[in-house]
């Protein structure tokens, strides 16, 4: 079905709530949003957004700094399988999947809490899965200055698996690999071995 462009001027669109915009979505798609099963939907569909976008009013750095520790711990601190789910900016349908996060501290850690928080935040946002990667590694980066970090998201796009090329086994996996993890292989190399490893009875 191909929606029709808004013929209404930009100033109308932009003062309507957005229970009307999500009404009027219904309507051209050939729905009777007066139908019971309808009526609430404007409004559950503007509180779901609310909660799946709310990343943007949320500040990162601040997250981090709240937790950060002195330590003389130079070794690999890992959290991975952090379960994440996110919006894809191009189509507005879900992205699901693991994250791993790995960093060697410099002279400080953050609560281990903070890392799955740091995912949640970035992925209550519109996201591309190449950018989410980047940004919760170039965070942990700036914040707390360590010798390295890498970031591995491995996901599963409904984009993909709902429309276009429909295919339903298709994983996407994406990397960033900063300071000691992009120049030390055999740093790398023991990040990805050790988020392979999966518990015993696994």
């Amino acid at each position: 079905m191909t929606m029709k462009p808004s013929t209404e001027p930009a100033s109308t669109l932009t003062s309507a709530s957005f229970e009307d915009l999500v009404q009027e979505m219904l309507v051209r798609l050939g729905e009777d949003p007066q139908r019971e099963g309808l009526q609430r939907t404007p409004e559950r569909v503007r509180k779901s957004l609310q909660t799946l976008t709310r990343g943007y009013s949320e500040d990162p750095e601040a997250l981090l700094k709240g937790a950060l520790f002195t330590v003389t711990y130079d070794e690999m601190v890992i959290v991975k399988d952090i379960e994440m789910f996110s919006l894809c900016e191009h189509h507005l349908l879900p992205f699901f999947g693991k994250v791993h996060v790995a960093y060697i501290p410099n002279g400080k850690v953050i609560g281990l809490s903070k890392v799955p928080r740091l995912v949640e935040l970035f992925s209550r946002r519109l996201q591309i899965q190449e950018r989410l990667t980047t940004q919760i590694a170039e965070t942990i980066q700036n914040v707390i200055e360590p010798q390295g970090v890498g970031v591995v998201i491995e996901a599963r796009h409904l984009c993909m698996m709902m429309r276009g090329v429909e295919k339903q086994h298709s994983t996407a996996v994406t990397s960033s690999m900063l300071g000691c993890f992009r120049n030390e292989n055999e740093t790398r190399q023991e990040f990805l071995s050790l988020i392979r490893q999966r518990p015993n009875g696994v």
